[in-house]
């Protein structure tokens, strides 16, 4: 087995971070998953992006719930970024699972619950997963942790993963409780002896978010099961070169 890498918020590093230009070059690159963040609107609408405030990544100001979706699709998403991307739009998760028709790797939706509660938002996720991408493999992730655990009463075959900063003790048991079966761990917590805790209970190891290379190659040494990273072409390249030196060396030892 080797370390997927996931792009964070699509391409981040090369494109405004959670819009359609974003996810088209995580897919362009080859990368293994993609993990994004949802938000509901004022009229109950899934949309992408990470923070709360529309303020950081368009020209508008405020908090997603305060707007309905048809005012939000008016702000402007990538002009912040660069003016080669003036007119990107806040996309809906309907417009991002339309986008990844044709993607075969991992999709992680991340609950943005931990400071608004967003009443309905894991049932409507669920409903648009199954209608516009059953067939793809979806991990949910949240630091609301009841999020996740009522993500599993829709959906009992649901796959659950804790977003956490810190390191915990017996780190198995709680994310068993859950019910998830991964933890993504911030990355000093991810390289670190609670990794191989978990995966021999059978829990998967993400680390977030993994950009410096020397950290990326830690990370493959260790045999993370993910990386999520800014970066995904850096990533994939150094991965490449990693297996191919593991591969290399198996060759001389037999």
């Amino acid at each position: 087995m080797h370390t997927a890498v996931f792009a964070h918020r699509g391409s981040k590093s090369n494109r405004p971070e959670n819009t359609l230009a974003a996810f088209e070059e995580a897919m362009r690159v080859g990368s293994d998953g993609i993990e994004l963040d949802v938000h509901l609107t004022k009229d109950k609408q899934v949309v992408v992006m990470h923070d709360e405030k529309i303020d950081r990544t368009t020209n508008g100001k405020g908090q997603i719930k305060n707007y309905s979706l048809a005012e939000l699709k008016q702000f402007d998403a990538g002009s912040w970024f660069s003016p080669k991307y003036k007119g990107e739009r806040i996309p809906t998760l309907v417009q991002v699972l339309e986008l990844l028709s044709d993607f075969s790797g991992i999709l992680n939706i991340e609950f943005k619950t931990d400071r608004n509660v967003y009443p309905g938002i894991e049932l409507k996720v669920a409903q648009f997963v199954r209608q516009y991408r059953a067939d793809l493999p979806v991990v949910y992730s949240s630091f609301n942790h009841e999020s996740l655990i009522r993500m599993k009463k829709i959906d009992p075959n649901a796959e659950l993963a804790l977003l956490l900063w810190e390191r915990l003790a017996d780190p198995w048991r709680y994310t068993q409780q859950v019910g998830a079966t991964a933890q993504h761990l911030w990355q000093p917590s991810a390289l670190s002896e609670t990794a191989h805790q978990l995966q021999q209970h059978g829990i998967k190891v993400r680390a977030w978010t993994v950009n410096k290379p020397k950290l990326m190659q830690l990370s493959f040494e260790m045999g993370l099961d993910a990386i999520i990273t800014d970066y995904p072409e850096v990533a994939l390249d150094l991965r490449a070169n990693f297996l191919h030196n593991e591969l290399s060396e198996q060759s001389k030892r037999d």
